[in-house]
């Protein structure tokens, strides 16, 4: 049978530590506790060390992330069973150091979202739990059915602690119901500031993640941009725009910037804020502005949206080609172009913020995202940079191109600015071809993907390049690379040459 990984997953390095692909289809899941509150880096490189004589399939770290160390498709060295880990895909959850060995909120949130995901990806539409070890390991589970099974039922062992053992009964039950349709969304609705007191700030972007995603569902804007807007504005970034500002969107206390505020709660009321904001020529002048107080998150996320959706320049979108954008950088860009903020490093703060907490995870589409697919549009323009010009935008290409034809001095520009009609020379891919190899070429994105093949119809490794120098040692063409894939020496996989520049 056919297995994939998990698109949850935010971090990536594969442990020699394994047996190979597993003889038994996967009909299990066995959560584990770490017995510390490490971090997904440091538990992968546990994990790649041979003489730790362990593994697991995924991890999930003190701040929500998953980690990935051992392949679906690949039997883990995790329960002390061979035939356990030959169908149970295994989770290692940070956890405290002492029994009960207790995990934070957003660790329990965060395995609640990965048993959905796995039991989905293997057709599985029930999690169950017995609480009994000979009812457990006796029973077959059904086409539909997910079995959760422990270690400490095949090692003298406490894990997963008595913490998680006590919940694994609303771990099934709350993953049922998500399967079954009866809890669409991992976080509630309705969610007001204070549920998200006492949370560090990892904590809170964590938990609210998810609902930047169904945002980004409905109006089309990244939600990695729309939550570094909210983190920089709330403080965190230490910018201008909010100096001074309390935890992460303001949450402990007042509540700053645009996002939601005060201690009322009507949806409905209006406050009057100054703000410093700084000058292109580096001075700072005061900004005065009313903003409104939400009764929850969503409202507040949602208004945000529309606002820069329908806020207009004369008669034209004061944001045009946010909607739709797929790469955050160009969309920081516009928003910073349409004048949302005048500080000289306000790209540059976004994108920092972005990167740090690996927010694009968060983005419909991408490798840790929601999973749709943002549309596309072609637009027609005498130049990308002239958006006043624009005569329409247009999901088919040929639409596209037959509107250009019908004006003089008009082109059709992809989704990232590139004009794609009519053809002009690309000279992007010189001094990348198969007769150049090898050669070293610079990324400078974070977010790369690695894939297992030359094209975007092969599997992601589940790993980036991150930003650096690398060698490739073969190029072939392949779809979704107009420079064609190139081979990275290191045999992690292939990597687009569209987003390299020779060095």
């Amino acid at each position: 049978m056919g297995y994939t990984n998990s698109p949850l997953v935010a971090y990536t390095k594969l442990s020699p530590n394994h047996s190979g692909q597993r003889t038994h289809k996967i009909d299990r899941i066995s959560p584990h506790c770490v017995v510390g509150q490490c971090s997904a880096e440091g538990l992968g490189d546990w994990f790649y060390r041979p003489s730790t004589q362990a593994s697991s399939n995924y991890g999930i770290d003190k701040d929500g992330r998953v980690g990935m160390y051992v392949e679906e498709k690949n039997r883990s060295w995790c329960t002390s069973s061979n035939e356990n880990d030959q169908r149970a895909v295994t989770i290692e959850c940070a956890s405290g150091k002492v029994e009960p060995y207790a995990m934070n909120e957003v660790v329990y949130d965060r395995l609640i979202d990965l048993c959905v995901d796995i039991c989905q990806r293997n057709g599985k539409k029930k999690l169950l739990w017995f609480g009994d070890k000979r009812k457990s390991l006796s029973y077959q589970p059904k086409e539909d059915e997910m079995l959760i099974t422990v270690h400490r039922w095949f090692a003298n062992k406490s894990c997963p602690g008595n913490w998680l053992y006590a919940r694994l009964g609303d771990l099934a039950a709350k993953v049922t119901a998500r399967l079954s349709g009866g809890e669409s969304e991992a976080i509630p609705s309705g969610m007001q500031a204070r549920e998200f007191q006492n949370l560090t700030e990892a904590q809170v972007i964590a938990k609210i993640g998810a609902l930047f995603s169904a945002d980004q569902k409905k109006s089309g804007i990244l939600a990695s941009v729309s939550m570094a807007q909210f983190i920089l504005e709330s403080g965190y970034g230490k910018s201008e725009l909010a100096q001074g500002a309390n935890n992460c969107f303001g949450m402990k206390k007042s509540l700053s910037g645009n996002t939601w505020c005060g201690s009322t709660w009507d949806g409905s009321s209006v406050y009057t804020k100054k703000t410093q904001e700084q000058n292109a020529d580096g001075s700072y002048m005061t900004i005065t502005a009313d903003f409104r107080r939400y009764s929850c998150v969503e409202d507040s996320i949602a208004d945000h949206s529309a606002y820069l959706l329908g806020a207009k320049k004369g008669s034209k979108p004061r944001y045009d080609g946010l909607k739709g954008c797929t790469d955050y950088k160009k969309a920081v860009q516009i928003i910073k172009d349409g004048g949302y903020a005048t500080s000289v490093t306000y790209v540059e703060k976004l994108c920092n913020i972005i990167e740090k907490w690996k927010l694009t995870q968060y983005d419909v589409g991408s490798s840790g995202g929601a999973g749709d697919t943002v549309i596309k549009y072609y637009r027609v323009r005498k130049s990308w940079d002239d958006a006043k010009s624009q005569l329409g935008a247009y999901t088919v290409l040929a639409n596209a191109k037959a509107m250009a034809d019908k004006h003089t001095g008009y082109e059709v520009y992809d989704w990232n600015g590139k004009q794609v009609y009519p053809e002009v020379a690309d000279d992007a891919a010189a001094g990348m071809t198969n007769a150049d190899c090898p050669f070293m070429v610079k990324v400078s994105i974070p977010d790369l993907n690695i894939r297992k093949g030359a094209g975007t119809n092969t599997a992601k490794t589940g790993a980036y390049t991150g930003v650096g120098v690398f060698t490739i040692l073969e190029v072939k063409d392949g779809k979704g690379a107009d420079a064609g894939w190139g081979k990275l020496k290191s045999g992690a996989g292939w990597i687009s040459l569209d987003f390299c520049q020779r060095v």
